[in-house]
């Protein structure tokens, strides 16, 4: 009897650890908003998880800008907000990890797919924001963030150091710099220096 008990704990203390918890709808979408311009948060179309984990919309936009709520499997906290622009970039990046695709496959195919011109881009910079936090600095149930780190990137393919003034690597705090310069997910990037 002792070891049916035994038993029965354990099942249910690894059961209890494999669950990942999934925030209520509104608590999601005020998450993600952190990552979203002001003037845009009112009608961002947000992207978030039901409660059996699948990524679905959590509510419907009227602008151009689309939020991509806390994947509750990862450790921590990170949300994005992006240009409507950088929607089948993000989505295909999306369904290739669905699919089982590792990180450099992903790269590859999507490289081919843009110099096919069967995954669009756009002609122009288009903008993303990224904010994470700590597991421990986010309130599951309100959705609030206590301390945060947000960072800013303007996407645009193959643009060089040359063409846009830009240092290919970090160089100062807080200063922008353009990242896989010359290829097709070159990005200018901006994080702002600690304290600011």
């Amino acid at each position: 009897m002792k070891n049916l008990i035994v038993v029965l704990f354990i099942m249910g203390f690894t059961s209890a650890i494999g669950q990942t918890e999934i925030p209520s709808t509104k608590s999601q979408i005020k998450t993600a908003l952190y990552a979203c311009p002001e003037m845009y948060q009112e009608g961002a179309k947000v992207l978030g998880y039901n409660q059996k984990g699948e990524l679905v919309t959590l509510r419907e936009g009227n602008n151009s800008m689309i939020c991509l709520a806390n994947d509750p499997k990862r450790d921590g906290v990170s949300v994005s907000c992006y240009s409507d622009k950088l929607e089948a970039y993000m989505a295909r990046g999306r369904e290739l990890v669905a699919s089982g695709k590792g990180e450099v496959e992903k790269r590859d195919l999507r490289k081919k797919e843009i110099d096919a011109g069967t995954l669009m881009m756009p002609k122009e910079p288009a903008a993303a924001y990224m904010v994470t936090a700590k597991k421990e600095d986010h309130d599951i149930e309100s959705g609030e963030l206590k301390l945060s780190k947000m960072r800013y990137v303007l996407y645009k393919p193959y643009m060089s150091g040359a063409e846009t003034g830009l240092p290919t690597k970090p160089s100062a705090p807080g200063m922008p710099w353009l990242m896989d310069a010359d290829t097709h997910r070159s990005h200018i990037m901006i994080t702002p220096a600690s304290g600011n």
